[in-house]
């Protein structure tokens, strides 16, 4: 089972731009179909993002396509989400999630492994 710990989270602008990363345990990462959800206070967690083991194939939530960029580096174990032109609404705890399929699926629950959610808040 892989293990995950996000990092990057933070406070900014709106319009402005974070990057949040997350890395991952085991030799086995590529493997794993990765994604980032996220979770604002009072609402459900999110699909925002996905990416296939090879990172060939990436997936988007309408709200944040064409904003944010997921990518992923098998040799440093490590997947990414490059979040610009942010908006208030994009304001949550952001999480890495993980699972050993060939898919990228939207809903939470098909996904494993969780990391611990790394803050996202911006500010109008």
């Amino acid at each position: 089972q892989v293990q995950l710990v996000e990092s990057g989270g933070g406070l900014v602008q709106a319009g402005g731009s974070l990057s949040v990363s997350c890395a991952a345990s085991g030799r086995t990462f590529s493997s794993y179909t990765m994604a980032w959800f996220r979770q604002a206070p009072g609402k459900e967690r999110e699909f925002v993002a996905g990416i296939s083991w090879s990172g060939g194939r990436t997936a988007y939530a309408d709200s944040v396509k064409g904003r944010f960029t997921i990518s992923r580096d098998n040799a440093k174990n490590t997947v990414y989400l490059q979040m610009n032109s942010l908006k208030p609404e994009d304001t949550a705890v952001y999480y890495c999630a993980a699972r050993r399929d060939i898919t990228i699926a939207t809903t939470s629950a098909r996904y494993n492994a969780w990391g611990q959610g790394t803050q996202v808040t911006v500010s109008s």
